[in-house]
């Protein structure tokens, strides 16, 4: 696939994720996705619970490509990010908060399906200060997946 190809496979991901069409990621992500950050998370159909899951605890939540470069069989995206926490999101309660923050992904493709990804938050753990779960920056969040 060209460059161009695996940008326009992203920009429909997005799409499908911003309008919750789970069911369009058949056509775009491969059966077998890995994400290394989440070993438990077992390919396309873990992906789309764990988006699922997102989606009930920030219901408004929408992605925004800022920037993509692209190179081989990867592209690394740039996103701003922005939802109301209006649902329980990793045993937090919600808190009715908005958040906004930026985010760098990145992804490889085989046969123009994603194969893997990874998300980079921005490192200032901007995510949690704005639902007010971090007040200071001494104060480190732990959670574990059970």
């Amino acid at each position: 696939m060209s460059l161009e190809e695996n940008k326009a496979i992203f920009r429909r991901f997005i799409e499908a994720y911003n309008n919750h069409n789970l069911d369009l990621l058949d056509d775009l992500v491969a059966p077998d996705y890995v994400d290394p950050d989440y070993p438990q998370l077992k390919g396309l159909e873990g992906l789309k619970q764990m988006m699922s899951m997102a989606f009930m605890a920030f219901p408004d939540y929408h992605e925004t490509i800022e920037d993509i470069i692209a190179e081989g069989d990867k592209l690394w995206i740039l996103l701003r990010y922005t939802g109301t926490h209006k649902g329980e999101f990793m045993g937090l309660a919600p808190t009715g908060k908005k958040l906004t923050s930026l985010a760098v992904d990145m992804y490889r493709f085989e046969n123009g399906k994603i194969v893997w990804g990874k998300r980079v938050p921005t490192p200032d753990l901007a995510f949690f200060k704005q639902l007010g779960l971090v007040i200071h920056k001494n104060v480190r969040i732990r959670y574990s997946e059970t």
